[in-house]
């Protein structure tokens, strides 16, 4: 069986978009991206939420910004959004995927739920192709959603892995934030700039191409090959500034061929409040 592409062209989407099996969500973030979902979205999408819906926010010292929910709550939220077994899901964002449609790709891979694509471009590239808008509150009926699983089943460390990977010379840790933010020049979200020792910097526009669209999967190979010859895949650490950005760049790995590497959700958010 072949596998799935994690990517999704506007065009096909508008191909299946009457499918009753799928399901279309926007995860736009910022603090007006409800009120701005609610003026525009692609039609038939229903708002996912980073703060409530993708992440369980306490103290972000223990766990930084974004910290995982349960899985248990995140399984109810899956039947809350009309999501099932059988649903072919589709997700954007208005950031190329970047925040947080790719996080979502990520935790419903986690759930073994494989029918999951990012929509190619996001919300601007299909609103330049003419796909069908709406406005106010789209939902689709609440179903149940069955797990099998009790746990995350993609690869994840946390803070004490990273502590031991930064000494390890057969492991790398990958930072994905823009270089200003790597090099520690600026820092507008968390309480100091800077970075984890020994991170390398692998930025994840780098995944994009001058349009605003994944590179091709062969572009993207040779883009990260150096990286996986170098080092075994269970010994390669992504993170960003709270574990959602993250998610682009392992997106983009599985698009490539590679296994997804470990995924560090705490990310610089934790890090930062702890070893500084």
């Amino acid at each position: 069986m072949k596998k799935q592409s994690p990517i999704i062209e506007v065009s096909k989407l508008a191909d299946i978009s009457a499918n009753p099996d799928v399901r279309i969500f926007d995860v736009r973030t910022g603090p007006d991206a409800k009120e701005e979902y609610r003026k525009k979205h692609l039609q038939k999408a229903v708002f996912v939420d980073l703060n409530s819906d993708l992440a369980n926010i306490d103290d972000p010292k223990n766990g930084g910004r974004h910290p995982l929910p349960k899985l248990e709550d995140f399984i109810k939220t899956l039947g809350r959004l009309g999501i099932s077994k059988d649903s072919q899901v589709i997700i954007y964002d208005d950031k190329n995927g970047a925040n947080a449609a790719a996080r979502f790709w990520w935790m419903l891979r986690a759930v073994g739920h494989h029918n999951v694509q990012l929509l190619n471009g996001g919300l601007q590239f299909a609103k330049n192709h003419n796909y069908p808008l709406s406005s106010g509150d789209d939902s689709y009926p609440e179903t149940k959603y069955n797990s099998e699983y009790t746990d995350w089943q993609l690869p994840q460390i946390q803070i004490d892995d990273v502590r031991k990977a930064i000494q390890d010379a057969d492991s790398v840790i990958v930072d994905v934030r823009e270089p200003q933010r790597y090099n520690g020049i600026t820092e507008p979200i968390d309480l100091v700039a800077g970075h984890i020792p020994n991170a390398k910097n692998f930025p994840f526009a780098d995944n994009l191409d001058e349009n605003g669209l994944f590179k091709s999967p062969d572009v993207l190979k040779n883009l990260y090959s150096d990286l996986f010859e170098k080092y075994d895949k269970h010994k390669i650490t992504f993170h960003c500034g709270s574990g959602v950005t993250a998610c682009h760049s392992l997106l983009a790995l599985d698009y490539a061929g590679f296994d997804i590497p470990n995924l560090y959700v705490g990310s610089w958010s934790e890090w930062s409040r702890n070893e500084l």
